[in-house]
């Protein structure tokens, strides 16, 4: 148990501290969730574009309070705007069936 005045003080703003990280912690693991969701059922690439921007933002954030690494997040996002540039090149597949 803290003794001190500053130990008291210093297990206070930890507590504080602690809750702030886990809230954009939270944030960036739960937009990470919803975008793997609508990349695995495929859903439209505009929708995909729009939780793309979420996940981008979430993750500036975190970033910028030093909650995550900037290169951690630079690389996050980058690897899902690769995916979704995938997407958006190969054009919609036909039928296989021939027209004869």
């Amino acid at each position: 148990m803290a003794n001190t005045k500053s130990s008291k003080k210093a297990v206070r703003s930890a507590k504080t501290k602690r809750s702030h990280n886990l809230f954009w912690e939270k944030a960036v693991k739960n937009n990470v969730k919803t975008l793997k969701a609508s990349l695995e059922h495929k859903k439209d690439v505009k929708e995909l574009n729009t939780e793309l921007v979420a996940l981008q933002k979430a993750l500036d954030k975190a970033a910028k309070e030093k909650v995550i690494h900037k290169n951690k997040a630079n690389r996050v996002k980058s690897r899902y705007a690769k995916r979704i540039a995938a997407l958006q090149a190969t054009p919609a597949r036909k039928s296989a069936r021939s027209t004869k």
